[in-house]
């Protein structure tokens, strides 16, 4: 996994430059956003339980029809897994928010997620919304904080949302 850091480091070393304004620029961005990006991290951890449960209910509550006979989510286990995956999502943001950098996200969630749902059968747009409901939750509850994070908190949930959309599964 990389952060900000590494991967501004690493792409002036392929093109063996040394950094520039730009780069420098960069670097006093990520520090800067530090400590609330780690305060915004904090909020997830916390409430980690709190935000997947009120993310899973809202997703029902606009497609009942998932946790209904037939449904993606109907059975104790395919409910069980849902939670689970939300929380796999959420846990991962957290990773891409504190490293300000969305590679985590490719490597350990979204590589391979085509295969999986393809296999599973599970619909893609579901997992979207419940990743943007997710997305929301942790804005009202950063905010509510006091944590002034404007939209890095929302990055690595539209990352997903964007990577997840594009791909036809």
């Amino acid at each position: 996994m990389r952060d900000a850091v590494t991967s501004l480091i690493k792409n002036y070393d392929i093109t063996g430059r040394y950094l520039d304004r730009d780069a420098m620029d960069d670097l006093k961005s990520y520090f800067r956003t530090g400590m609330v990006r780690l305060q915004a991290a904090g909020v997830i951890n916390g409430n980690a339980a709190a935000i997947v449960k009120q993310s899973a209910l809202r997703l029902y509550e606009e497609v009942p029809e998932l946790i209904r006979p037939g449904g993606n989510s109907y059975t104790t286990r395919r409910y069980a897994a849902c939670l689970r995956d939300l929380d796999y999502y959420l846990r991962y943001a957290s990773y891409a928010l504190v490293a300000a950098d969305s590679d985590v996200l490719d490597e350990r969630v979204l590589e391979g997620l085509r295969e999986t749902y393809n296999s599973l059968e599970v619909p893609v747009g579901p997992t979207v919304l419940g990743i943007q409901i997710m997305k929301e939750i942790v804005r009202e509850q950063v905010a509510a904080a006091g944590i002034p994070a404007g939209n890095l908190t929302d990055e690595p949930f539209d990352y997903m949302c964007r990577s997840l959309s594009e791909r036809d599964i």
